[in-house]
């Protein structure tokens, strides 16, 4: 089975980004909620012992893409909520693999302060055109990203695994399509953003998928 959902996750993210490409919001729309769904069927259909903590991590991102279909502020800051808790999710699912006795911090701070730097500039960019009330809330979710990413640099340099690698390129990657997200919804020059929500969502998605494949690589 778990083939027949990978397959079905192909297919669904090759039509949205189609949808992308082309800016077709109603395609866009109708092939998003697809996605999450039948990674998360992947995942659990892909191991022995199902992990909650991941697979409520893929199903709340879910729940922010379904969010974020509608538009308005409102919307917009309740697809956040949703996968701000997606975030910390993943950090549980990353801290259980973490020797921290074996953590160089070092490199982990200064990494951690250049993920805070790129989100205040990110920040900072959309300052003027984004509502007076998200603009902290924003700043505190790309912060989440950012602390997602360094559990997931912990992980890697404590289990030295290639699925650990590959979680963190999908981090990363995640990391890079919300930067990305809030600079085509309200920097003043949208293309700034190659293609868009082309780009916002293939990052994202190979972000997600990364992310699964590397934990369940380390499952194994």
């Amino acid at each position: 089975m778990k083939y027949v959902f990978i397959a079905l996750f192909a297919a669904a993210s090759i039509a949205h980004l189609y949808f992308s490409w082309k800016d077709d919001k109603r395609g866009r729309a109708c092939t998003k909620p697809f996605l999450l769904i039948f990674l998360a069927l992947f995942y659990v259909f892909s191991v022995d012992e199902v992990s909650l903590l991941l697979l409520f991590a893929l199903l709340t991102s879910w729940l922010g893409d379904v969010l974020l279909i509608p538009k308005g502020h409102k919307w917009f800051s309740a697809g956040g909520v949703s996968f701000g808790i997606s975030h910390l999710l993943f950090i549980a699912v990353y801290a259980q693999r973490i020797s921290y006795e074996s953590v160089p911090w070092l490199p982990v701070i200064i990494l951690a302060v250049v993920y805070c730097l790129i989100a205040a500039k990110i920040i900072s960019m959309v300052w003027k055109t984004t509502p007076k009330l998200m603009r902290g809330v924003m700043y505190v979710y790309l912060l989440a990203n950012s602390a997602m990413n360094v559990f997931a640099l912990m992980q890697l340099l404590t289990t030295s695994a290639v699925g650990a690698v590959i979680a963190y390129i999908g981090a990363v990657l995640f990391f890079v399509s919300d930067c990305g997200l809030f600079l085509v919804r309200y920097y003043k020059e949208k293309q700034i953003v190659y293609r868009n929500h082309f780009t916002v969502m293939l990052t994202y998605i190979a972000g997600e998928l990364l992310i699964t494949l590397g934990i369940i690589m380390l499952s194994v």
